[in-house]
C-alpha cells in the first residue's frame, strides 16, 4: 500500500484548479475595456499550460516573466504553475544588468514577455545570458515565438495539477538586498500554501471582492490570485497608476478592495481628488511592502475611514507574519498606527538578541520566525543560507519589539541602523517624527559619512505639493526631531528633493540613498 500522497495537503495548483472552476461566466478579470470570465481565464490557462508542455517546458522547467499588465498574465502565472515550472518575475522598471543577473543566477529555460513594450528588450537578455533556450512573447514578436498564436492552436482541455509535493521549489524570487548582489529565495509549494491558508483565515475580505490592483500583476497577483478565486471576485486592473486614473477606478467600478504600497498611498492622499472622489464602496485597503508613516496613516483613516489592513513579511517568510486589523487602526489609540500589527498564531515567532536568546519583555530583538511560511534557502548561497537559519530560526534583519497586549513593532531593518558617535539611531523612529510635520509628504533618513561622528543622521524629505524649503522649515523640523528623541536623532542635515527612490516593489531604496553620500554626491545640503 502506497501512503506517500495520503497526508499530502492542496498546494497552489490544486487551489488554482479548484477555484477557477468554481465559476462560469461571473467575470473574473477587468482591464481596460477587456472583461474576461472564469470560463475564459481557464481556457486561456489550458490553452498555454498546452503551449508550454509542447516547448518541452514542464516540472521543474525555470520560467522569467516581463510583462506590463495584461489579461494574459494572469492566464501565464496559473499556467507556470500546472505546468510545474518554476517562476521568476521581472519587475517591468528594473535594469538591463540586474535582469540579466538574475536569469543568469535562476537559471532561466524560457523568457515570457510582452512582446508590446519588451521585444527588444528581450533580445538584448538573450544576448547578454545565451543560455535561455525559449523566447516566448505575448503577442507578435520580431525576437521569438509568439506564445499566444501557439497557445490559440491547442483547444482547451479540463485543468489537472501537476504531480508536485511540498517541499520542492514553487518560485524564485529575487530580494533587493540592502548589500550586495540579490539573494535568489527558494519557496516551495507548501510556503505558498501555507501562506494562502493563513490568508483566508485572518485577512478581512468584503464579502463581494472587486479587487484593484495597481501594482505589477506579475509580481502582485500571485499572492491575491487564491483568495479572491476562492471569493468569486474580480481582479480590475490598472495598466499605469496614477491618482486620477485610480479614483477614476474605484467610482466607475465600485471597488470594495485594493493593494498598495505605502508612498501610493502617499500620492493619492496628496491628491486634490483625495477630498472629493467617492471612496464609499471601499471597505478594505490592504497596504503593506515597507512602513507606513503614521502620521499619513491617520490622515488616510480620517479621509477614508477605517478601512485599513496592514500585512508583514518579506520574501524569505511571506506576508503573513504579523497583521494589524482594520478595527486596530484605532485613532484613539495613535501609538498603535506604528505597530504591523499581532503576529500571526499560525507561525512562531520570537525576538532574539545576538546570541540567539529571547530578548526581555519589551525590549528590541531581531525579530525571527519559523514554521512552514519559511523558505527553502538562497539559490547557490550556502553560506548566506546558514546565517539566515542560524539557530534553527529565519533571522529577518528586522529589529522588533512586542507592546503589553502583544502588538509588534518593528524599530527597523539591522542594515539600517546609523552608529553616531557610539550612539544607534533607527531611522524609523526619526521618520515617524518628521512625517508629522505638515509639511512633510515623504521622509527618508540615513546615515552618512562624517568625520567627527562617523555617520550624521541625514534626512531627505520631498515636501508636500506647493510647499517650498527654507531655514525656518529646517530648524522647525530639527526641533521637532530633538524635542520628541533626543539630540542624537535629529537630523544634522537635510536634502530636500522631488522624488525618493524606490525598489521594484515600491520600498524606499536606502541602498540607492546612501550610494549617494558615500560614493561622493555633488548635490548641495541643506
Amino acid at each position: 500500500m502506497n501512503t506517500d500522497n495520503l497526508h499530502q495537503p492542496p498546494l497552489m495548483p490544486h487551489l488554482l484548479v479548484e477555484g477557477l472552476n468554481r465559476y462560469d461566466d461571473e467575470p473574473c478579470l477587468f482591464l481596460g475595456d477587456k472583461v474576461a470570465s472564469y470560463r475564459e481565464v481557464r481556457e486561456s490557462t489550458s490553452q498555454m499550460v498546452q503551449a508550454l508542455q509542447a516547448k518541452g517546458l514542464g516540472k521543474g522547467s525555470r520560467i522569467a516573466v516581463i510583462s506590463a499588465n495584461r489579461p494574459e498574465v494572469l492566464s501565464n502565472i496559473a499556467a507556470m504553475q500546472l505546468a510545474g515550472c518554476i517562476g521568476t518575475p521581472l519587475h517591468p522598471l528594473g535594469s538591463l544588468d540586474d535582469h540579466a543577473y538574475v536569469l543568469e543566477a535562476a537559471e532561466i529555460d524560457a523568457l515570457v514577455y510582452d512582446a508590446s513594450v519588451f521585444d527588444a528588450y528581450a533580445a538584448k537578455l538573450q544576448e547578454r545570458v545565451p543560455g535561455i533556450k525559449h523566447l516566448l512573447a505575448l503577442g507578435p514578436t520580431e525576437t521569438g515565438e509568439d506564445y499566444l498564436a501557439l497557445a490559440a492552436s491547442f483547444e482547451p482541455r479540463p485543468l489537472v495539477a501537476p504531480d508536485v509535493q511540498a517541499d520542492e521549489v514553487s518560485s524564485i524570487n529575487f530580494t533587493g538586498g540592502t548589500t550586495g548582489k540579490p539573494k535568489g529565495v527558494m519557496s516551495t509549494h507548501r510556503v505558498t500554501a501555507y501562506m494562502t491558508q493563513i490568508q483566508m483565515a485572518e485577512w478581512e475580505f468584503p464579502d463581494e471582492v472587486r479587487m484593484l490592483m495597481a501594482t505589477p500583476l506579475s509580481h502582485a497577483a500571485a499572492a491575491f490570485f487564491i483568495p479572491v478565486l476562492q471569493k468569486g471576485g474580480a481582479f480590475y486592473v490598472m495598466q499605469g497608476f496614477t491618482p486620477d486614473a485610480y479614483f477614476d477606478m474605484v467610482e466607475k467600478h465600485r471597488i470594495t478592495c485594493t493593494m498598495l504600497v505605502p508612498v501610493m498611498i502617499y500620492y493619492l492622499l496628496d491628491s486634490p481628488r483625495a477630498a472629493t472622489a467617492d471612496m464609499s464602496s471601499m471597505e478594505t485597503i490592504f497596504y503593506g511592502a515597507s512602513a507606513m508613516s503614521p502620521a499619513r496613516l491617520k490622515q488616510g483613516i480620517e479621509t477614508w475611514g477605517q478601512v485599513f489592513y496592514q500585512f508583514f513579511g518579506q520574501s524569505e517568510a511571506p506576508m503573513v507574519v504579523a497583521n494589524l486589523r482594520k478595527a486596530d487602526h484605532d485613532l484613539a489609540k495613535p501609538q498603535r498606527l506604528s505597530s504591523c500589527g499581532r503576529p500571526t498564531p499560525w507561525v512562531h515567532l520570537a525576538l532574539l538578541d545576538a546570541e540567539g536568546k529571547p530578548v526581555p519583555q519589551g525590549e528590541p530583538g531581531e525579530i525571527c520566525v519559523r514554521g512552514p511560511l519559511v523558505m527553502k534557502g538562497y539559490k547557490d548561497m550556502p553560506q548566506e543560507t546558514a546565517e539566515a537559519f542560524a539557530g534553527g530560526w529565519l533571522h529577518t534583519g528586522d529589529v522588533g519589539k512586542l507592546d503589553d497586549e502583544g502588538f509588534l513593532y518593528v524599530v527597523d531593518r539591522t542594515k539600517d541602523m546609523i552608529v553616531t558617535g557610539g550612539f544607534n539611531v533607527f531611522p524609523r523612529e526619526v521618520e515617524d517624527v518628521l512625517a508629522t510635520h505638515a509639511a512633510v509628504g515623504q521622509v527618508a533618513v540615513v546615515g552618512v559619512p562624517d568625520e567627527q561622528w562617523g555617520e550624521a543622521v541625514k534626512a531627505v524629505i520631498v515636501l508636500r505639493p506647493g510647499l517650498e524649503s527654507t531655514p525656518e522649515l529646517v530648524a522647525e523640523l530639527q526641533a521637532l526631531v530633538k524635542q520628541a528623541k533626543g539630540s542624537v536623532q535629529a537630523p544634522k542635515s537635510f536634502d530636500f528633493v522631488d522624488t525618493i527612490p524606490v525598489t521594484p516593489v515600491g520600498k524606499p531604496d536606502k541602498k540607492a540613498l546612501r550610494a549617494r553620500y558615500w560614493q561622493g554626491s555633488a548635490r548641495g545640503v541643506a
